[in-house]
């Protein structure tokens, strides 16, 4: 598989998401592994066009981020900038 747990240990710790060691389930790391998966499903579906059911699978996790982004825009506007802006992706 692709996303190993020694590989969302490292998306985790050193994107500086988490608040504190252990941290798995705070919007901002939720959002960091979304954005890893995204990227990875992006990749796969511009060589396989015709995979309607990881373009299904993709759409999903997009509508989950945004979901997320939402509700740190509703909470705290500055999480939300500082998300934004460390990894690349925007409204």
């Amino acid at each position: 598989m692709y996303l190993t747990t020694e590989k969302k240990q490292e998306i985790f710790s050193n994107q500086g998401f988490q608040k504190q060691a252990g941290d798995t389930g705070s919007a901002e790391s939720q959002i960091a592994l979304f954005t890893y998966r995204i990227n990875h499903l992006t990749e796969h579906l511009k060589v396989h066009k015709h995979d309607y059911s990881t373009r299904m699978g993709l759409l999903k996790l997009v509508g989950k981020r945004r979901r997320l982004l939402d509700y740190l825009i509703k909470k705290d506007i500055n999480r939300y900038r500082t998300i934004i802006a460390e990894l690349g992706i925007r409204k």
